[in-house]
């Protein structure tokens, strides 16, 4: 027999108790796979390539304060400066409030959007339709699938931020790596619905000439605004979408005391399988005293066993996280379609899993390894 025979076969001789303990530890890795997935989404990831030529520009206060739409021209005499587009989050509700259709909807200027957003790919006589129809928009192409839209169809918002129901048809399809499974829409048509949003936006958007020349660019606009009775933060992009992130309140210490009692769980499950499972096999311990084996070597031979189990279960937990994120990201979620199982996430995991096996198998293999011979041959259980 093999010593990884012998470690698998020692492992899973309580059969129902080993498989429990596996599917315990599947589980909370799954949980915290979740977590790391959010965290790199959400804080480690710089977006597409595309992002680091764009900036955004709020209110300094907060995004529910607008800005008054001549900002725009100012920004756009900035050196560094290729394109601004006004943007505005509408928040309409379509169909009814099913998590399934929900995506965002944005007014914005189309004779300039896709100049700023470049990485959106449409064709040319559909970006064309668009400009000419006030109450066209364009959706993104996976959203037009999970809704079965097609060009010429029509779309009903009804308005919950802005006191405004939108009819818009669909004049365009762009596609976008990842998908953002978003809607947008003329800015004119919002500003005939609601007079209170003429002349204001959200936020700018604004695209530069180099990444460079970014955050000169973004100093340079707050720097303008500065002492105005509307002062500005320009942000890249990903911190900006962080902003959005915040307002659900403290993102990191939610995911990290998460993370952190997964781990604590785990910990108690697998050095309680572990603290039963040597108990159980004291004498069998003694008997390997008896026919050489020293030990360091039984100590070895436990904690293999400890760790053995606890990457079943991480290996597990990871192959189950990769399904469930990717369920997770799809579009009109609500969540980043960015966020994905990647090769350093699941290697931390990993070493988590072994580090709690190691961690959880320590102390009951210790003791079982430095008992006498004869006191473990007389050892009752």
């Amino acid at each position: 027999m093999t010593l990884s025979t012998f470690v698998t076969k020692s492992a899973f001789r309580n059969k129902r108790r080993s498989l429990l303990t596996v599917t315990s530890i599947a589980f909370s890795l799954l949980l915290l796979s979740i977590m790391l997935c959010f965290w790199r989404s959400f804080y480690i990831d710089k977006g597409a390539p595309d992002s680091a030529l764009r900036i955004m520009t709020r209110h300094k206060v907060s995004l529910a304060n607008f800005l008054p739409i001549y900002y725009r021209d100012k920004i756009r005499a900035i050196p560094g400066v290729v394109h601004v587009v006004p943007m505005t989050y509408f928040g309409g509700k379509y169909k009814d409030d099913k998590p399934q259709n929900y995506f965002a909807q944005m007014a914005t200027d189309p004779d300039e959007y896709f100049d700023v957003a470049a990485d959106k790919i449409m064709p040319a006589e559909q970006l064309a339709a668009w400009k000419k129809d006030r109450a066209g928009c364009v959706v993104d192409v996976d959203l037009a699938r999970k809704h079965n839209w097609k060009l010429g169809d029509h779309i009903h918002l009804q308005g919950t931020i802005f006191p405004a129901n939108l009819d818009l048809t669909i004049r365009g399809i762009y596609t976008i790596d990842p998908p953002s499974s978003n809607l947008y829409f003329h800015t004119k048509y919002l500003e005939e619905s609601d007079d209170y949003f003429k002349d204001n936006a959200m936020f700018f958007f604004v695209r530069v000439d180099t990444p460079d020349h970014m955050p000169v660019v973004a100093r340079a606009i707050d720097d303008m605004f500065h002492g105005s009775p509307v002062p500005t933060k320009s942000e890249s992009e990903q911190a900006f979408k962080l902003d959005f992130v915040a307002l659900l309140g403290n993102v990191k210490a939610f995911i990290l005391s998460i993370c952190g009692a997964v781990v604590f769980t785990m910990l108690l499950v697998c050095a309680n399988t572990m603290a039963m499972s040597i108990r159980e096999r004291t004498r069998e311990v003694a008997v390997l005293r008896t026919i050489g084996f020293t030990r360091g070597s039984i100590l070895r031979l436990l904690l293999s066993e400890s760790v053995a189990i606890a990457l079943i279960g991480g290996i597990a937990g990871v192959l189950s996280a990769t399904g469930v994120v990717l369920f997770m990201a799809r579009p009109g979620v609500g969540l980043p379609v960015s966020m994905h199982m990647t090769a350093d996430t699941a290697g931390v995991v990993m070493l988590v899993a072994a580090f709690v096996g190691l961690v959880s198998g320590l102390i009951p293999s210790y003791r079982a390894s430095n008992l006498g011979i004869v006191d473990a041959l007389r050892y009752l259980g």
